[in-house]
């Protein structure tokens, strides 16, 4: 015997084992911390001195034009803000390819028959994630000086990630969460930690992530 009857596998194959390992215990750790960070999220309208305008983050929209579930919430929260305190509204959301319209576009129908003013909803069609959504809402904004705080709508485990951008763009923000519908928690927690993953990279290493 040669003293290498216990290794069952190679240097090289126990090196990818381990890096296997951590990357899935990584990956675990950053969902506990989505976790961690959704329990501050509040789903009840905040105090109408928080917040100068509303911006709301587009979701999917189902082939007969109309929001879907998810969505129907974000936007259901963002009308209660709006008679909360009437303010300029933003509908952020692209057309994917999926989908017969831009999503801001099937949201501005949505908020206006709820009774949501039209010469009070901008929109931006062309913004395809969160960064994007942020940074066009911005530019919307721009020409209306008394915007300084923004409530940012969207589902409640997407709420602390959406203030961290906001706060990248300038803004003193605050959240308020929609619900996720249960049957979509695994897959919305799980893609929302590889985001996390992901604007990290961007933000710290400058990784072309975008």
């Amino acid at each position: 015997m040669n003293g290498k009857r216990g290794n069952r596998f190679s240097r090289p194959v126990r090196v990818i084992i381990w890096l296997v390992c951590a990357v899935i215990i990584l990956y675990v750790g950053v969902i506990g911390y989505v976790l961690i960070r959704e329990k501050g999220v509040k789903s009840t309208v905040p105090a109408a001195d928080s917040y100068d305008a509303i911006i709301v983050l587009g979701a999917q929209v189902l082939p007969d034009g109309t929001p879907n579930v998810q969505l129907a919430w974000r936007l259901d929260a963002a009308a209660e803000a709006y008679r909360n305190k009437k303010v300029p509204v933003v509908v952020c959301g692209a057309q994917g390819k999926d989908e017969p319209l831009p999503e801001a576009y099937a949201m501005k129908k949505y908020l206006t028959d709820r009774g949501v003013a039209e010469e009070d909803i901008l929109t931006d069609p062309d913004s395809f994630n969160t960064r994007q959504n942020l940074q066009n809402a911005k530019e919307l904004l721009k020409d209306k000086p008394e915007v300084r705080n923004v409530l940012v709508v969207t589902s409640d485990y997407h709420v602390a990630r959406s203030l961290a951008l906001a706060k990248d763009q300038g803004y003193e923000a605050v959240g308020l969460g929609s619900p996720c519908k249960p049957e979509y928690w695994l897959k919305n927690h799980g893609r929302e930690a590889l985001a996390w993953i992901k604007y990290w990279g961007v933000k710290y290493f400058h990784l072309p992530l975008e």
